[in-house]
């Protein structure tokens, strides 16, 4: 008798970033596609988890983290952003952002709720709200500012609306929220039992003179939000898997009860490290003009292709129109890149639901200046 394998997710294969990569490989190109960097952490942060293994923490932490690096997480976000988290009880160390998106979704999302979802989105979101036995509601961002559409946002709020996730700076779009946004959410949210889940791991990567808007800036929307932030994204350490949810205690409340069964704690000796890491503002305070340098390097190489950059506001990521070079589906044209001008990217479309396509592509340029210039030189030999 066959075993009855009914999947929770039927819709869902191989992603894209798997697929891109394995293809990357085959064909030996620059790989621009998944976002991780290619060039080494910072040394003074693989001493100082060396230097914590040694001096013995090596064992299970605390399982909403360490209590050194929630008090230095809760520090951090009160110097920039100006609210006050109590490391004790609203502060939650998590396998990565991933895993703290999936948790908060698990624990404040319940069958027969909605769950609004803008696209472009990051490929964890509806999965995780779909094993939630909620429902996805996915609404466009605008095109080609990828921006929230207001109007739109307002007629998908229904009785059953339980959670709003928002990404600033977005992933893939590159855009950030504005102070009207935020307050429009604020004034959207305000006297609803809805929950914002506002995934800002690209906080520190805010270009051009502005800065980072966090929810946790609006007192109000942070009484009934959750912050998501990544130390992987901000040092450069993605396959060390360490991020944090920051939330009321009645929210972080429900929050933990599904940590502690998914994985339980995270890794004390990196714990530690990041705890004495962050006592030097200097470390993250520099990152946007680290990657505006990256980004505009990128940029300027790609001028001399006939490839239509996109503004990037925020992320590590630049998006790119090609209808000048063809008007194939973006995922046809992604595979093409690879095979004839052995370059890596990811087609946009792949962040849709729907298959909405906008025939763009997205660059990861967290990558060594000499890993952009030569995707750079290659794509340069597109023709319009």
């Amino acid at each position: 008798m066959a075993l009855d394998m009914r999947s929770k997710l039927p819709a869902t294969g191989t992603t894209i970033f798997t697929v891109m990569s394995a293809l990357a490989q085959k064909h030996d190109a620059v790989n621009l596609g998944q976002g991780f960097p290619d060039y080494a952490i910072d040394p003074a942060l693989i001493d100082l988890v060396d230097a914590a293994m040694r001096a013995g923490h090596n064992q299970y932490p605390l399982m909403p983290g360490v209590l050194r690096l929630r008090e230095a997480i809760a520090a951090k976000v009160a110097r920039l952003y100006g609210h006050a988290y109590d490391p004790e009880r609203e502060v939650t160390v998590t396998t990565g952002a991933t895993q703290a998106i999936f948790t908060s979704i698990q624990a404040l999302a319940h069958p027969g709720d909605e769950v609004i979802v803008f696209e472009p989105a990051y490929d964890s979101y509806v999965p995780a709200v779909r094993l939630a036995g909620a429902t996805p509601v996915t609404l466009p961002l605008t095109f080609p500012d990828y921006a929230i559409d207001w109007p739109a946002l307002t007629l998908a709020i229904t009785p059953r609306t339980r959670m709003i996730v928002v990404n600033s700076p977005n992933n893939p779009g590159a855009s950030v929220l504005a102070a009207d946004d935020i307050a429009r959410l604020a004034a959207l949210t305000r006297g609803t039992q809805i929950v914002v889940v506002s995934d800002e791991v690209y906080e520190h990567m805010v270009y051009d003179g502005a800065r980072h808007l966090s929810i946790a800036r609006d007192s109000e929307l942070a009484a009934r939000s959750v912050v998501i932030g990544s130390f992987g994204k901000t040092f450069h350490a993605t396959g060390w898997k360490v991020g944090y949810a920051l939330a009321p205690r009645e929210i972080s409340d429900e929050i933990r009860r599904v940590h502690q069964f998914t994985v339980f704690t995270v890794n004390s000796a990196v714990q530690h490290a990041l705890a004495e890491f962050l006592r030097e503002p200097a470390r993250y305070e520099t990152l946007p003009a680290f990657f505006a340098a990256k980004r505009d390097l990128l940029g300027t190489a790609l001028a001399a292709t006939p490839l239509e950059l996109l503004p990037c506001h925020g992320s590590y990521f630049q998006l790119a129109r090609y209808q000048r070079v063809s008007d194939e589906p973006a995922q046809e044209f992604a595979q093409r890149l690879v095979r004839e001008f052995g370059v890596a990217t990811i087609p946009l479309s792949a962040f849709y639901q729907g298959g909405t396509d906008h025939r763009v592509i997205r660059f990861c340029f967290a990558k060594r200046e000499q890993t952009l210039l030569a995707a750079a030189e290659r794509l340069q030999r597109l023709r319009a």
